[in-house]
């Protein structure tokens, strides 16, 4: 019996979701198994100790070391629950970033402003044009220099498109205060920081829609702060990206000078 599904978590849509939903069953277990352990031990309390019982209060305390030993057990288990489960996690999310990075994955940056995402992508030539805050004209502008020749083809959009079996790399970043992305599904979320460019990264493994939240209370409109994600296959993504790309180019492309009479 897996508590997470029970408590409602969603369909795992991610290659590493599993080892998550792992970690959080276990804990869950724990969780249950000291709640049942505390409700237990104040009902005997309720009897043991009534009034009835005793009359007379007595001030001498606790004689024994039962509850210094329980105290120890729980710090034991949940020294297991850092050591062997979330650390392991950690560290595997962390060594094979150098290999992700090899593995032709998606790139996008997301950039979070109040009350909104937007979803830059480098085109066809795979290079991000440079960022320059300088240009933006609004709090949703992902502040493209499109006077960087590396910057022609990229492209913005409202909706992420990522690809299925596919690493996908998202760079956060935010135009005003502290957001965060939160996709459920995916098991996996990240702050948005002002000022910074924080990688994360995930492989999912399903064709798919969802809604991606923000989950960093963010202002009035945090609440409305949702935005949309869909996985599709790796031949429909690339088919989208490169007719973007062509579209961003052509809109940039210098107008030919016609002659005046």
């Amino acid at each position: 019996m897996s508590p997470s599904k029970y408590f409602g978590a969603p369909e795992i849509f991610s290659a590493h979701g599993g080892r998550v939903d792992h970690l959080i069953d276990v804990v869950h277990w724990f969780m249950i198994a000291l709640g049942v352990g505390w409700f237990l031990f104040i009902i005997y309390c309720l009897i043991r100790f009534r009034s009835s019982v005793n009359p007379k209060a007595s001030y001498s305390g606790v004689r024994n070391h039962l509850s210094s030993h329980l105290e120890i057990a729980v710090v034991i288990i949940e020294a297991v629950l850092l050591l062997g489960f979330a650390l392991p996690l950690w560290k595997e999310r962390t060594d094979t970033w150098e290999k992700v990075q090899r593995l032709d994955p998606v790139r996008v940056r997301v950039i979070g402003w109040q009350f909104g995402w937007t979803y830059h992508y480098p085109g066809q030539d795979g290079k991000f044009g440079r960022i320059d805050p300088l240009v933006r004209t609004a709090n949703s502008d992902p502040a493209i220099d499109f006077n960087d020749p590396n910057a022609q083809d990229d492209f913005t959009s409202p909706v992420l498109k990522i690809a299925k079996g596919r690493p996908a790399i998202l760079n956060l970043s935010s135009n005003d205060v502290i957001h965060n992305y939160s996709i459920v599904p995916m098991r996996i979320q990240q702050d948005a920081i002002p000022g910074k460019q924080i990688p994360m990264w995930f492989t999912p493994t399903k064709v798919m829609e969802t809604s991606v939240v923000c989950g960093q209370l963010c202002g009035e409109g945090h609440a409305n702060m949702v935005g949309q994600m869909e996985v599709i296959d790796d031949k429909a993504f690339r088919e989208w990206a490169d007719a973007e790309s062509d579209r961003a180019l052509e809109s940039r492309a210098p107008k030919p000078v016609t002659a005046s009479r």
